[in-house]
């Protein structure tokens, strides 16, 4: 039985099908997602929970202990990680990598509920949970400035401006602004007057709440119609409160004044950013899930200019880190070495056979074996990213073997005198079950890597199956395209006498060449032998002095790092300790823009995203700018930087 006969048989059907997996990988290429590493989602919730004035040691207590009692219920919890700080807990929950991430939010949302009795009651609201990808780092980080407008004004600006808008483009997941907060009105109240007038700290909180109830006016009934009277009526502004009545003492009216400085300010004057040394506002945009994060960011670019021409002011956007531009350059980089391993198979190919048409058959077979994998890749949920791509530039020379056994065995039976038609039928009939026992053998190498469990099982899933779907697709391609191929492309004579004397004395050196060290070799046969020993050894002794680590070192161009100090440093005295850092940083020659902000919840960290000259334009690695940069930032007290 021949599986390709019918394939050499029907010419036009076998074309008919070459250009199917060739549409297929092309149109799937160009909806692939590209990423720097496969799409892991790593099943990690995080839970908060916040009680306004709690030290850490009374959140520790009251809060973090009854819900990891709850939580630790929940199976297939690996780990359990809790911080509290000044009225906020925080829960880090990791699960196992097979549990699936809805479900065990599902359970975690249910242990809340379960939890919230053992509470206590000055926890106003039930703590709150979301899903959390250690991995996920920022596609882009954004840096409002303004010589005129306030952080306030900027973080507004940010939030319901921008947030707003880049939220609606394709691929942009989660959204975080930092640096500031949005604009508010703070009562500083003076607990001697207040105490001098017998006013609680409640009565205020009262009135100010009752003073901003946002509710119907009204009613008016009108031809058989109901309508609601409403209006707006909460105030933004400080001059209002201050006229606000608090209460009567002595049938005199005590008004807000009387007891506060009311003033024009912010949610929280505990946040600060920075971007190369002045105030900014950062935001910060994470990649949705399977998102193409070169094309959401070339998006944000082209929309940037428009977005900026609707702020306020002399309000400019600057982009401080593009994670894409790392991605463009890695995946570029893989593409050409792809590429090039191509070239290099079909020249090894045509020297080897010395026949241009013998030569275009496995230069047609191994472009479509590789881009026919796009096509199951795609229907897969896999991208284009690092780990893919080197699939399959691996997969290669697997991919050629399959066409050149085939042809190779045609072409034995061309020169014995047989028509290529006969010949291909005759010799692809031969090899077909040699070529499917090599394919299968191929792919069963990469069983194991399929099965292999953790992290690393999990981010080299993408890379096993790419492979193996391209030796498929080469099997598919070497029973199918290269026989009819063979049958109509080979010449009737096979053309090595055609070819020039010095091709075939080149050759015939080569073997003469191989022939005389095949010859020592074998005269000196335990000489060979002690060396392959010797080697062996030595691969043994030096092996423990080769670096090991998860992933190569990697120079994508962009620096992250965290700044922390004591709990108990001041927010001003956090504040400089950022700029001062920061400062260090700017002045490397390597480094182009820095960015960090700190503040909110956590007044002892501080975030830093540091992005780096292209590499035409530096002589270090980014490794080699953290190493020279520790020194100088181990030198300042009081805080350190983690890059």
């Amino acid at each position: 039985m021949n599986p390709s006969a019918l394939f050499i048989r029907r010419p036009v059907a076998t074309t008919l099908l070459a250009v199917a997996i060739a549409l297929s990988g092309l149109l799937a290429v160009f909806r692939l997602p590209v990423a720097p590493l496969p799409n892991t989602a790593f099943p990690v919730i995080v839970v908060q929970a916040m009680m306004a004035g709690a030290s850490p040691e009374t959140m520790a207590s009251t809060v973090a202990e009854p819900l990891e009692k709850r939580l630790g219920t929940i199976a297939d919890v690996n780990e359990l990680t809790s911080i509290n700080s000044v009225g906020t807990s925080m829960i880090v929950i990791q699960f196992g990598l097979t549990r699936d991430i809805n479900g065990a939010a599902r359970d975690v949302e249910a242990a809340i509920q379960a939890a919230r009795a053992d509470l206590p009651t000055t926890l106003r609201a039930n703590p709150t949970y979301r899903q959390y990808n250690p991995a996920e780092a920022p596609l882009a980080v954004l840096a409002l400035t303004s010589d005129t407008l306030t952080t306030a004004q900027l973080y507004d600006s940010a939030d319901s401006v921008i947030q707003q808008q880049l939220s609606q483009i394709t691929g942009v997941g989660q959204i975080t602004v930092g640096g500031g907060a949005l604009p508010a009105v703070r009562v500083e109240l003076q607990p001697g007057k207040l105490n001098s007038y017998g006013i609680g700290l409640e009565d205020v909180r009262a009135s100010l709440s009752e003073a901003n109830a946002d509710s119907a006016k009204g009613h008016i009934d009108q031809n058989g119609r109901r309508y609601e009277v409403l209006s707006n009526d909460q105030i933004s502004k400080a001059a209002p409160y201050r006229d606000l009545v608090i209460a009567y003492r002595k049938d005199a009216p005590v008004m807000l004044r009387d007891v506060a400085d009311v003033v024009d300010s912010n949610e929280s004057i505990r946040n600060a950013g920075l971007y190369n040394g002045k105030a900014a506002v950062l935001v910060i945009v994470f990649p949705q899930p399977g998102g193409n994060i070169v094309n959401t960011v070339d998006q944000i670019r082209s929309v940037l200019p428009s977005i900026e021409a609707t702020l306020p002011g002399d309000v400019k956007v600057h982009i401080a880190v593009d994670h894409s531009q790392s991605v463009r350059a890695s995946v570029g980089d893989t593409g050409r070495t792809l590429f090039i391993a191509v070239l290099l198979v079909v020249g090894v190919v045509f020297v080897f056979l010395r026949s241009p048409r013998s030569a275009l058959i496995p230069a047609v077979a191994l472009p479509l074996s590789i881009v026919g994998t796009f096509g199951p890749m795609y229907l897969l949920g896999y991208s284009i990213d690092n780990l893919s791509l080197m699939a399959l530039t691996i997969g290669t020379g697997f991919v050629v073997d399959d066409a050149v056994v085939v042809l190779e065995n045609v072409m034995r039976h061309i020169e014995a005198g047989m028509p290529p038609h006969e010949a291909a039928l005759q010799g692809s009939g031969e090899v077909a079950f040699t070529v499917i026992s090599m394919s299968l053998s191929l792919i069963a190498v990469f069983l194991p890597i399929l099965l292999m469990p953790g992290i690393v099982g999990l981010l080299f899933h993408e890379f096993a199956v790419t492979l193996s779907i391209a030796i498929m697709i080469s099997l598919v391609v070497s029973l199918t395209i290269t026989p009819a191929m063979c049958a109509y492309v080979l010449p009737r004579v096979h053309a090595n006498a055609q070819q020039p004397r010095w091709i075939d004395t080149l050759f015939e050196r080569f073997r003469q060449a191989y022939s005389r060290s095949l010859t020592a070799v074998l005269d000196h046969a335990l000489l060979v032998v002690l060396m392959l020993i010797g080697l062996l050894v030595a691969n043994v002794a030096l092996f423990r002095y080769v670096p090991s680590t998860f992933f190569p070192e990697q120079d994508n161009g962009t620096l992250m790092g965290q700044i922390i100090a004591d709990q108990s440093i001041s927010f001003p005295a956090m504040k400089q300790k950022l700029a001062q850092l920061q400062a260090i940083v700017q002045k490397d020659p390597a480094v182009q823009s820095v960015a960090g902000f700190t503040g909110g919840r956590a007044l002892n960290t501080a975030m830093v995203f540091i992005a780096l000259k292209p590499l035409a334009q530096r002589h270090a690695s980014a490794q080699q700018v953290v190493n020279r940069l520790r020194p100088k930032l181990d030198a300042v007290s009081g805080a350190r930087l983690f890059l």
